[in-house]
């Protein structure tokens, strides 16, 4: 093979292989969105290098003739796809034990090519790559997304060698960025308190964020972040911003390494922890695409760049939300009957909801699922629960004019079902080890093909339990433990990590495939599954299951870094709260809620007159504004981790001829303090009228005038909230 592939590279760069271009003109490949630029070029020993990220360059030649000025004893220039072998020190993106037992690989420009695809948007570069000694071939495939300002980017590894290849390291994308300084910000939490926003200044040597529990990967870390250039502190609106988010939904990492020439390495992808993957001859592996944009505005236009690209790329039907719901679970739980569900129904069409979902405990016969310890996995209607069916309460649904939609959690089992006493074999398990419980269930093997058919098919079959279902809630409520297959061979075992999440994916194609339309709602005991890997089946996420508005404060700002307002469930519960204990006033819970896709949930028998009066009144105010909400340009102005207490979203039009603004404040400002908002994202020119939303009477001064979007922007405006909860809602409109 060396006999072969030598001659191969001594004629390549002597450049009589090339792509199209005369003999020994330089390389230089140019990636370009509408303000963007990521460029790179071929050395002449056949490294490709990589060059810039950021502002737009359309003459990007001089990149074939830069010199870094390195000396070559202390390691390569940037390379454009690290891996192990050579002069790379680094942590690489790559790293391989070839068929001969060889554990370097040094990689080569083979060529590269760039096509405009159907959508005249998009554009993907693919360059090849091939190894110097061993038949192993790679492919960096870059898509420009132009609008958008996004750049997303995954890697083919094929093997045409005599034997296996094994994957040690094999990461989506290998970033290398040169700024003075580098502030890092990211997500972490836990159950209930999902998406906190952590700030480090990264510092030499690495720093990693990872999961390794395979599902509800996003409650503690989350496989995105931003980085801030050139400045030690967090702006929303200038400097500038490189963020990303790995399309990922199970185990990731995405490691940061600052380097002795201050050059920060971003690896992002499957995190290679205890997942060795073989691929035998002629056998290739495609990683998960990584989402990067780059800012000049600050996180804000970030935040504003990765939510249009999710709005039309990113999240499935990205345009076509959940409407206003009432979910049953935190008002009725495992305690229902028909009678309990319809009344429950009847009140939601009352408050001007537009549909209802029935939550966990309406299945399991032999086990019925009265409680979190029996029934899951059978999934037959509970006839004693239920002997109406669910056709009974989703036509009754249908008639009062909302729609209806149901839970179901079909990677898991109960110990005590019919399902686990007859399939043993398809539990996560690794001999005869213990299986530990969490929630009191079992993980499911979605690597065996015949648990992704019964995935399937519970899916199929609770959509053919009424003709009128028109969302699905779909959750996961635990994670992988002691971890093993016994569909999967012995030597294999290693690829459990990476197989149980292409079985996951294999599922959610044949159900899109059947069920283009159906709303599904990824949830993971809240915030688990909250990742552009998930978003391309799934129409919004369950944020968290803590719904408590003060709490939703600090995990939708998070969120909404990120991710889009569209994806973003937000629901009003009741008072104490149930997961905090908490008590606040229903106008702050509405308020933070309408930030997001609002619901309700809770018992409405519980609420008394003035609640409901209210609830109406918010939620007919809320589908006025809404599409500014799922649709507009995000602005935040503050945040909730502020020692002021006060915090702000806003919301603008494409058109900037509409805008709804939400303040909050959060702590109690005593009689001294009064906040303002400075309004970004309007039309200097443009005046417009401020209108408050939900309230009986004027109280700010501002209300009902009429402002150049000039004096918003400079002088803000200053509503007078002082005491912890109070909340305001402005809804802005061009005369």
């Amino acid at each position: 093979m060396k006999k072969l592939l030598k001659p191969l590279f001594t004629a390549l760069f002597a450049g009589m292989v090339c792509t199209g271009a005369k003999a020994a003109e330089p390389q230089v490949i140019n990636i370009r969105t509408n303000d963007l630029s990521m460029v790179m070029s071929v050395a002449p020993n056949g490294e490709v290098l990589f060059h810039h990220f950021g502002g737009r360059i359309d003459d990007a030649s001089p990149a074939a003739g830069i010199k870094s000025y390195r000396r070559t004893d202390h390691g390569t220039d940037n390379l454009a796809y690290s891996t192990m072998g050579g002069r790379n020190f680094r942590e690489p993106a790559l790293r391989v034990t070839h068929a001969d037992g060889d554990m370097n690989t040094e990689l080569r420009y083979v060529s590269h090519a760039t096509r405009t695809l159907a959508d005249k948007n998009v554009s993907e570069t693919v360059v090849k790559l091939t190894d110097t000694d061993q038949a192993l071939d790679v492919e960096l495939v870059y898509t420009a997304y132009a609008k958008e300002n996004v750049i997303t980017t995954h890697t083919v590894i094929r093997n045409r060698e005599k034997g296996d290849a094994v994957l040690h390291a094999f990461y989506s994308s290998s970033l290398p960025v040169k700024a003075r300084s580098y502030l890092l910000t990211h997500l972490y939490g836990s159950w209930a308190r999902e998406s906190q926003t952590d700030h480090t200044l990264l510092t030499h040597g690495s720093k990693s964020i990872e999961s390794r529990k395979l599902v509800r990967t996003t409650h503690t870390e989350n496989p995105a972040f931003m980085i801030t250039l050139d400045s030690e502190a967090f702006d929303e609106n200038y400097g500038e911003v490189i963020a990303g988010a790995l399309a990922w939904s199970g185990n990731f990492r995405l490691n940061f390494e600052v380097d002795e020439f201050n050059v920060l390495n971003i690896l992002a992808g499957v995190n290679p922890y205890a997942s060795d993957y073989t691929l035998a001859k002629g056998e290739s592996f495609t990683t998960p695409e990584m989402v990067y944009t780059y800012s000049f505005e600050g996180a804000g236009g970030a935040s504003r760049n990765l939510h249009d690209w999710a709005r039309n790329y990113g999240v499935w039907h990205g345009h076509t939300y959940a409407p206003t719901l009432l979910n049953s679970w935190e008002g009725a739980y495992f305690t229902f009957d028909a009678k309990t569900l319809t009344d429950m129904i009847d009140d939601a069409a009352d408050m001007g909801l537009e549909m209802f979902v029935l939550d966990d405990g309406w299945f399991g016969n032999k086990y019925p699922r009265n409680d979190a310890n029996a029934g899951l996995g059978d999934w037959q209607i509970n006839a004693k629960k239920l002997p109406e069916g669910i056709d009974y309460i989703a036509s009754h649904a249908h008639r009062k004019g909302l729609k209806f939609g149901i839970w179901i959690e079909p990677e898991m089992v109960n110990p005590k079902s019919e399902l686990a006493e007859k399939h043993p074999d398809w539990i996560v398990r690794s001999g005869d080890r213990e299986m530990p419980r969490m929630r009191n269930q079992w993980l499911l093997d979605l690597t065996n093909p015949k648990v992704q058919d019964f995935v399937f098919s519970v899916f199929d079959n609770t959509m053919k339990l009424s003709p009128n279902i028109d969302y699905i809630k779909w959750d996961a409520n635990r994670h992988a433990e002691n971890a093993g297959s016994e569909f999967l061979p012995k030597d294999r075992q290693s690829h459990f990590w990476i197989d149980y999440v292409q079985g996951f994916y294999k599922v959610m194609e044949r159900i899109r495939a059947k069920y283009p339309d159906v709303l599904i709602q990824a949830c993971a005991s809240g915030g688990g599954r909250v990742e552009y890997g998930a978003m391309k089946y799934f129409n919004e996420v369950w944020t968290s299951d803590n719904t408590e508005a003060l709490s939703r404060a600090r995990i939708q700002y998070g969120t909404s870094l990120f991710y889009p307002a569209t994806v973003m469930g937000s629901h009003v519960s009741a008072t104490p709260n149930h997961q905090t204990s908490n008590i606040t006033p229903i106008k702050f819970r509405f308020d933070m809620a309408c930030a997001g896709r609002l619901g309700m949930e809770l018992q409405p028998k519980q609420m008394n007159a003035e609640e409901k009066a209210f609830a109406r009144k918010a939620i007919e105010s809320y589908k006025g504004y809404r599409d500014i909400v799922m649709e507009g340009d995000l602005y935040r102005i503050g945040t909730p981790y502020d020692d002021t207490g006060y915090y702000g979203v806003m919301y603008v039009s494409k058109d900037k001829k509409k805008a709804v603004l939400f303040t909050y404040c959060t702590l109690y400002q005593s009689r001294t303090l009064v906040p303002k908002y400075r309004l970004y994202g309007l039309d200097a020119q443009t005046r417009y009228k401020i209108r408050e939303q939900n309230v009986d009477k004027k109280r700010f001064w501002f209300d009902g005038g009429t402002f150049t979007g000039e004096y918003l922007n400079h002088a803000g405006i200053n509503p007078n909230l002082n005491k912890i909860y109070d909340s305001a809602v402005f809804v802005l409109e061009a005369e």
